[in-house]
């Protein structure tokens, strides 16, 4: 496995903010990153974060500049990108968050962009596949679609802050649930007071 590898992929469901963060958390660890975003998660991007989607790579160099990871961004149009391939070796692949209609292309395999080949590329090369699925409520063919990527083998992990840990601020609420990204990969961190852990711990 290669350890510092990883893929993110970035949709079109609310919560940017959290691949974004997770990110900046492997690339502040050293990592690679190699970076996805369809063009719905660009809109996100710009709605909810104010991103300049209209300059994707200057946009992606100033906010991830001057951290020791090193950063690659491929077009989600780009099906004969590095990652496309099962030659091409990774650690794992994250999609955060997930939307709908991607989590619905990966688990019927319909490889139509980037992100949908590469997630079915992890599962057929059996490696680690993590989703991150922001919607709310969820009818039967979201639960479905969910249920076909667990049985493949695939980890889904909802968008559902926990509060034990008393947040007081937006930006604690987004590292719990990246943190537990960040436990599922196997990477350490310390996003988070974890259950019985006293604050000093941290």
């Amino acid at each position: 496995m290669v350890k510092g590898n990883w893929i993110v992929a970035m949709t079109g469901a609310s919560g940017a903010i959290y691949g974004v963060r997770l990110c900046e958390t492997l690339l502040a660890s050293g990592r690679d990153v190699h970076l996805i975003i369809s063009d719905a998660g660009w809109r996100v991007l710009s709605d909810e974060l104010g991103w300049d989607a209209a300059r994707r790579k200057q946009t992606l160099e100033s906010k991830f500049a001057g951290l020791p990871g090193k950063l690659i961004h491929h077009p989600v149009q780009d099906i004969g990108a590095s990652v496309a391939s099962g030659s091409f070796r990774t650690a794992g692949m994250v999609v955060v968050p997930c939307s709908m209609g991607t989590l619905s292309g990966i688990a019927r395999a319909a490889s139509d962009n980037l992100i949908e080949r590469a997630a079915d590329v992890m599962l057929k090369e059996c490696r680690p596949l993590l989703v991150v699925p922001r919607e709310t409520p969820l009818h039967a063919v979201h639960l479905e679609n969910m249920l076909t990527l667990a049985r493949l083998g695939a980890r889904i992990i909802p968008a559902m802050p926990a509060f034990y840990h008393k947040p007081q601020s937006l930006a604690e609420v987004v590292d719990f649930l990246v943190g537990k990204v960040l436990d599922q990969m196997g990477v350490d961190h310390d996003l988070y007071r974890r259950w019985g852990e006293p604050d000093e711990q941290r």
